[in-house]
């Protein structure tokens, strides 16, 4: 391990430090909690949509939402490990075969809906 790769590590470590984050892929349905500070006051603001993208780049990763609000789509880009992020959460898992969904952004209606990933279930003789 050279010495970037260590103080990448040593980061990673610090900021996931009392912070979980779940396993999610693109599809899924997420609510993701954001500190947001204006002037002295800070809140949570909560940004519910649909996981379209995930990048991997370590320290880097970050993940793209989009949501309908108003007939008008808006994406909002999250940087994995930003302190900013307080909480990601999954409310749905979806079946998807891509790993960008960018095609999402020009469906509307019952065309943008996916499938929900089946549940697998340990059946165990008796």
């Amino acid at each position: 391990m050279n010495l970037l790769e260590k103080y990448e590590a040593s980061q990673l470590k610090r900021l996931t430090e009392g912070k979980a984050v779940p396993s999610f892929a693109p599809g899924d349905q997420l609510v993701v909690s954001v500190e947001i500070t204006e002037g002295t006051a800070k809140r949570i603001q909560l940004f519910e949509g649909l996981c379209i993208a995930r990048k991997s780049r370590g320290l880097g990763s970050s993940f793209t939402v989009r949501k309908l609000s108003h007939g008008e789509g808006v994406e909002r880009i999250f940087p994995l490990y930003s302190p900013r992020v307080t909480k990601i959460e999954v409310l749905r898992r979806g079946r998807v075969r891509r790993a960008k969904l960018y095609y999402m952004r020009a469906l509307r209606g019952k065309a943008a809906r996916i499938k929900e990933k089946a549940v697998a279930r340990n059946k165990s003789k008796v």
